[in-house]
């Protein structure tokens, strides 16, 4: 007969065995018989799990996981750590070590489908396209969905270009985002159980969530009501109550192909002689009110044209060229008056490009503050002073432009606003993920939300 004592040493708890039969036989013998039962029991307990894992990574990877058996359920599962109260609160580079973000893998009408117009992956818009594919490609991503933190929905919205003016026509993004949470809802659980709170959407283009370019509609239509538990990554912001920001977001910056930049810079560096004083080129009425009795960009660009367009230390075109980029580099000031929208892609591009961003767009918000900053190495113009625009440029230039270019020509500044594939440390994608990790850093309450059986 043997009894047994539980001892602990620096290792943990051991267990030795006590044998009644001193003889050295009958010791042997017990020995050889426990490590047998030992050694049975272990190669069971690595062989299931074996089993377990790889039978729960093939479900979670495989194409057509979109189905109600295809992701075992845990019994002990709870909501993701997004379910938190939010604060402002943020932490350092760590934050980015734990998060988890799950990619849904949604049929290709959805998102690829799109790209066969390649001006899908390289508009201004375009960063829904640059966020999928830096995700997708990204240390955070977890293929098992009971591990992550957010779950990204890859809906396209942007790509459904005009035949008449070429311009996006979003007037299907509303439909083609319903019919993606109804599928994801109806074969997997996490939709449900936070209804949508810890869910990440992109709306990249003029008014953001409320999906539509045009303000006065956007408000009136807000944003859709499936929408609003959900965190939107838009390029819309106000620093004043908006009807189309009345959402959880993150501000994104518009997308410009690093690649463009690349080439130019190749070309010139932003360092370089800059023989244009103060550059615009794009849609400049002479008469701002267009058919529907709307004023573009609060005529705020025709006042530009109309009072600058014979002074020539103003480098004004009406006309597009595919080459502009060459001549914001040569540029020292480059003007970014609000459009339909308060932002531009010309506040990425001046950047990028070492040009100093002019900002003509009253209440705008910038993104990534606390990476970029933008009082160090832009101008904020008022839209009534847009006629004093040589005299503000002027004192400027003659003061402290040189501090000015010293801050916008740090080479973090303008990584922080391109997105590039694969993620870099510091791009535009990263901050997104920092952005999103800081809402878990910054909470202190988990509500505990089981998943459905059903």
């Amino acid at each position: 007969m043997a009894s047994s004592e539980v001892k602990t040493n620096s290792r943990g708890l051991y267990l030795r065995m006590k044998f009644s039969n001193n003889s050295r036989d009958g010791r042997t013998q017990n020995y050889r018989s426990f490590n047998c039962i030992i050694c049975f029991f272990l190669s069971m307990y690595f062989f299931t799990s074996f089993l377990i894992t790889t039978t729960t990574t093939n479900k979670t990877t495989s194409p057509g996981y979109l189905s109600k058996t295809t992701v075992t359920r845990r019994q002990s599962a709870l909501a993701s750590r997004v379910l938190f109260e939010s604060s402002d609160a943020r932490a350092n580079h760590d934050l980015l070590r734990d998060l988890k973000v799950f990619i849904y893998e949604l049929p290709s009408k959805y998102n690829s489908d799109w790209l066969s117009n390649e001006r899908c992956s390289k508009h201004l818009f375009a960063s829904e396209v640059a966020i999928h594919r830096s995700l997708l490609g990204s240390d955070v991503r977890t293929l098992d969905p009971y591990d992550a933190d957010f779950f990204f929905v890859p809906v396209y919205v942007s790509c459904n270009f005009s035949t008449v003016n070429g311009f996006p026509a979003i007037g299907h993004a509303r439909s083609l985002i319903s019919s993606a949470v109804e599928l994801i809802s109806s074969t997997l659980p996490f939709w449900n159980r936070s209804r949508g709170a810890d869910h990440v959407f992109v709306a990249s283009h003029d008014f953001g969530a409320c999906f539509h370019t045009l303000e006065d509609v956007a408000m009136a239509d807000g944003i859709p009501e499936i929408l609003k538990n959900s965190i939107i990554l838009q390029t819309f912001g106000v620093n004043y109550n908006h009807p189309c920001q009345d959402v959880k977001n993150v501000l994104i910056p518009p997308y410009i192909p690093p690649e463009s930049v690349r080439s130019t810079l190749e070309k010139r560096p932003f360092d370089g002689q800059r023989d244009i004083f103060a550059f615009f080129r794009g849609k400049m009425e002479v008469h701002p009110k267009n058919v529907s009795g709307r004023f573009y960009s609060k005529a705020v660009r025709t006042k530009i044209w109309r009072t600058f367009n014979k002074d020539r230390r103003f480098y004004l075109r009406r006309n597009r060229y595919a080459g502009y980029q060459s001549e914001m580099v040569r540029s020292v000031f480059c003007l970014c008056p609000l459009g339909w929208a308060p932002w531009s892609p010309r506040l990425v591009e001046s950047v990028a490009l070492g040009c100093i961003p002019v900002i003509i767009a009253d209440g705008i918000s910038l993104p990534f503050p606390d990476a970029v900053p933008w009082p160090d190495i832009s101008l904020t113009v008022p839209e009534n002073d847009v006629e004093k625009l040589g005299r503000i440029l002027g004192h400027v230039a003659k003061t402290n432009l040189t501090a000015i270019q010293k801050n916008i020509w740090d080479p973090s500044v303008r990584r922080a606003l391109l997105f590039h594939d694969p993620i870099q440390t510091g791009d535009a994608a990263w901050h997104i993920l920092y952005s999103l990790a800081g809402e878990l850093e910054g909470s202190h309450s988990l509500r505990r939300l089981p998943v459905s059986s059903q």
